[in-house]
């Protein structure tokens, strides 16, 4: 098999000066160029992985997608489908969080497809579609929310009896009223029961907002 292309970003150390942030990340280059010479492409991965880490912990949110982009590009290279979607989660994680939503829902629809080939994955689908639907709910397109409902049923049959699909139905049905009192009460039962992580919290706030907006703009009309 053969390895992944990986460019040595040589800008890294002029972006962050001299901090040990910096040297670290000259070092994992530097050994990430090496493992791809002579082969060991999970080695490879594995410090990409790192670089993405050490960019997320300086804030920097467009160059740990990269690198995160970059790990699990190698780690697919080699068949380590966990690790892969590890970081390919976080690539959508933070592609949604600068409203980059499409890429979040392609991503998260994809892990989904792979997971249901897995008995060990299987249990996640639930969370990548539930995941997916809050990013197609933060496009504001009920339509595209309800023909994605129907194609998450298609792939996984199951998840049409999950609080997750019922949460996403349910949000759908408050956005195409426009009602805002009936979306908090939806959210707040799915969270009493399943507590909504900072990340679901963040976009469902998002959705809300553009919902209340709506709701304002219709009571300024009549």
């Amino acid at each position: 098999m053969s390895s992944p292309n990986f460019v040595s970003p040589f800008h890294i150390v002029s972006y962050f000066g001299t901090s040990p942030c910096a040297e670290a990340i000259s070092c994992l280059v530097q050994a990430v160029d090496m493992f791809c010479d002579i082969g060991r492409i999970s080695m490879a991965a594995r410090y990409l992985k790192e670089i993405a880490e050490l960019y997320e912990s300086d804030a920097n949110i467009e160059k740990s997608m990269e690198f995160y982009h970059k790990a699990a590009d190698f780690f697919q290279n080699e068949d380590v489908t966990t690790s892969a979607n590890q970081c390919n989660q976080k690539v959508a994680e933070f592609a949604a969080q600068l409203e980059q939503y499409q890429t979040s829902i392609d991503i998260y629809e994809e892990i989904a497809r792979q997971s249901l080939k897995s008995n060990l994955l299987k249990y996640g689908v639930k969370g990548h579609l539930l995941n997916a639907g809050i990013c197609q709910l933060c496009k504001g397109d009920v339509v595209a929310i309800t023909n994605a409902l129907e194609r998450y049923q298609e792939m996984d049959p199951t998840f049409s009896g999950t609080r997750e699909y019922k949460l996403l139905v349910d949000i759908a049905a408050a956005i195409d009223e426009e009602d805002v009192a009936k979306f908090t009460d939806v959210v707040k039962e799915f969270d009493s029961m399943t507590p909504l992580d900072s990340w679901k919290t963040t976009l469902l706030l998002r959705v809300k907002e553009k919902l209340k907006a709506k709701e304002l703009e219709e009571d300024d009309l009549t």
